[in-house]
C-alpha cells in the first residue's frame, strides 16, 4: 500500500494545474477578502487566513475524487482488483495521498498570512495551526474519493464543486458564521467545513480545539469513510 501512496502522490503533484490553481485561488480570494476596501484589523486578518487555509485545504482535497472518476474512465481501478489489496486498503491509500496533496494550498494561504498581511502567531500556533488542518482535511478526501468511486468523470467535477461551495459557505469558511442568522448559525455549527476551521481557528487562539468540535469531525470521518468504501465496491460490479 506504501508504493501504491507514493505512486498516487507523484501523480498529482507532477500535474501543474493542479499545484498553481489549487494554491493560487484560494490566496487570491484571502487577500482580496481582507484588502480590498481598507482591509480590516489584525482579528479578522487571522481568522479570514485560517478560513481560506481551510478552503484550499478542502478544495484540495475534494478534488482528489475528481482523479478516481478519470482513473475508472482509463481502466486504473480495475488494474486495482487484480492487486493483493482490500477494498479497505485501496480507499485508505488513496485517501492518505490525497491528504497529502493538500499541503500545497494550505501552505501558500499560511505564507500569504504571515508575509503579505504581517499575521503574527507563535511558531507553535503556526505548527499546530499547519498540523491541524492538514489532518482535519481527511474527511473531505474521504467525501470526494466516494464521489469519484459512483459517478462519472464529468458529474464528480461537478458534484465536488458544488460540495465544496455549500459547505465552504454554510461552514463560515467565506464569511463569519456568527453573522448568520440564529437558525443557520445552528445548522453551521454541526458542518464539518465548520468544525474543520475551528481546529484552526482553536490554534490561531492558542487554545485546544474543543470536545465538540472533535467529535462531530470524526462523526463525519466516519459516515465519508462508509460512503468512500461502499462506493469502491459498488464500482467493482460496474467496471
Amino acid at each position: 500500500m506504501l508504493e501504491y501512496i507514493k505512486l498516487e502522490v507523484r501523480r498529482t503533484l507532477r500535474d501543474p494545474g493542479f499545484v498553481i490553481f489549487g494554491a493560487g485561488m484560494p490566496v487570491l480570494m484571502y487577500l482580496l477578502f481582507t484588502n480590498l476596501g481598507g482591509g480590516g484589523d489584525d482579528g479578522w486578518k487571522t481568522t479570514s487566513m485560517v478560513g481560506m487555509a481551510a478552503y484550499g485545504a478542502l478544495g484540495a482535497a475534494v478534488s482528489t475524487g475528481t482523479g478516481i472518476a478519470e482513473d475508472k474512465s482509463l481502466g486504473w481501478l480495475r488494474q486495482l482488483r487484480v492487486t493483493p489489496m482490500l477494498p479497505r486498503q485501496v480507499v485508505l491509500g488513496r485517501a492518505i495521498s490525497g491528504s497529502v496533496t493538500v499541503l500545497p494550498a494550505l501552505l501558500a494561504v499560511l505564507v500569504a498570512g504571515a508575509v503579505v498581511n504581517g499575521v503574527r502567531l507563535g511558531l507553535w500556533q503556526w505548527a499546530a495551526l499547519t498540523v491541524l488542518l492538514w489532518a482535519g482535511a481527511l474527511p473531505f478526501t474521504l467525501l470526494g474519493i466516494a464521489n469519484g468511486y459512483r459517478l462519472s468523470a464529468q458529474t464528480t467535477g461537478v458534484v465536488n464543486t458544488g460540495c465544496l461551495m455549500g459547505l465552504a459557505i454554510i461552514g463560515g469558511l467565506w464569511f463569519p458564521a456568527d453573522a448568520f442568522p440564529g437558525w443557520l448559525r445552528s445548522v453551521a455549527e454541526y458542518t464539518p467545513a465548520n468544525r474543520f476551521a475551528d481546529l484552526g481557528w482553536s490554534a490561531a487562539r492558542g487554545t485546544a480545539p474543543g470536545a465538540v468540535t472533535v467529535a462531530v469531525l470524526l462523526g463525519w470521518l466516519l459516515v465519508f469513510g462508509a460512503y468512500a468504501v461502499v462506493s469502491y465496491r459498488r464500482s467493482a460490479r460496474t467496471i
